[in-house]
């Protein structure tokens, strides 16, 4: 017998409820919580209404988000290289926080677009510093 089914990213909601799930993983994480807590000094309150913007512009065409993301984390990469280890970190909780939550199309889209987001990141990062 299986549990109920999980839910899809396909609204607004969960959207933003995978993201409060995966910041909260990676705010505990040992790895990772310096870089952004400690070294990019992010201001939850402030942070979090982006990213959520982020994902649904990028799963449901929202257009709440404008900013540009690798100049974002061009800066953050000056301050404090990040690594193949930082991007392999970050997949692995995004991908542990939807199986753990979220099936369906929207989920796997979710999936696709962080692994080449780590992808497109570490490849346009300053050399030899990932």
């Amino acid at each position: 017998m299986t549990g109920p089914a999980l839910p899809d990213l396909d609204c607004r909601q969960n959207v933003e409820q995978f993201v409060d799930q995966f910041y909260q993983r990676v705010l505990a994480d040992e790895q990772l919580a310096p870089v952004f807590l400690d070294v990019a000094a992010i201001d939850l309150d402030e942070h979090l209404p982006h990213i959520k913007n982020y994902w649904c512009k990028l799963l449901l065409g929202q257009q709440g988000y404008r900013r540009h993301t690798m100049n974002i984390h061009r800066a953050l990469h000056a301050r404090r290289p990040l690594t193949q280890a930082d991007f392999e970190r970050w997949l692995s909780l995004f991908r542990a926080t939807l199986d753990e939550h979220y099936s369906g199309p929207y989920a796997e889209k979710a999936r696709r677009i962080a692994t080449a987001i780590a992808a497109n990141m570490e490849q346009n990062l300053p050399e030899g510093t990932v």
